[in-house]
């Protein structure tokens, strides 16, 4: 078969830029326009994905349990909620302050007996066993001077004070102490509270140590 000397498709340099877009757009055939188009299943797509990453993220956040590694320990005994707060036995925190290095019982002994014309008895003396205001005075500001316990004078050294610039207990401790000494080897005195210790302290505010013949005014 022969071919025309001037067919354009036997010299491409005969052909012109309109002549190859034409046989371009014979080849391809008309395309849509799209370009003012979006697909659906891709968006549908999307959406779905963002749900699921939505529905993750708030399940973990309620029910992960903070990550916390012991909830997901088969031998942890349940919890019903809060842990109950156990409260603490005034007596038994006092008896440990009062044998505590530098505390009562450096003076007073463990048995309360004290140490004869030096230290006196709190076993048994009207001091620990009376007025709750007395002694509360006491333990907070100090006892400076003679005093008797039992028909017997005491003034070889003075009661330091426990509530104020050395010592500086809670007013939690010294009613737990002072509770523990009027409990304590016989003593059947009513427990001190703090509160007690605090109304105390606000009535009497800032002061020196007390004399024997001060304290025996409060009644």
């Amino acid at each position: 078969m022969s071919s025309s000397p001037s067919d354009p498709r036997l010299d491409p340099a005969k052909l012109t830029d309109e002549a190859m877009l034409v046989a371009h757009e014979r080849v391809l055939g008309p395309q849509p326009d799209e370009r003012a188009h979006y697909r659906l299943r891709p968006l549908i797509l999307l959406f779905v994905a963002s749900g699921c990453i939505l529905f993750a993220a708030t399940y973990l956040n309620r029910y992960s349990g903070h990550f916390n590694p012991s909830i997901y320990d088969e031998n942890l005994v349940p919890s019903s909620g809060a842990a109950a707060i156990v409260p603490v036995d005034p007596v038994v925190m006092g008896k440990k302050l009062f044998n505590s290095a530098g505390a009562c019982f450096t003076c007073h002994q463990p048995t309360g007996m004290g140490v004869p014309s030096v230290y006196p008895p709190l076993a048994g003396s009207e001091w620990a066993n009376g007025p709750a205001e007395r002694v509360i005075r006491i333990v907070l500001y100090g006892l400076q001077g003679p005093v008797s316990v039992e028909g017997k004078t005491f003034n070889a050294a003075a009661m330091p004070s426990f509530g104020t610039a050395g010592f500086n207990w809670s007013d939690d401790k010294l009613a737990a102490v002072l509770t523990y000494v009027r409990q304590e080897w016989g003593n059947k005195a009513p427990a001190v509270t703090a509160d007690d210790i605090a109304a105390v302290r606000k009535a009497v505010g800032d002061r020196k140590a007390w004399s024997a013949d001060e304290l025996m005014q409060v009644k």
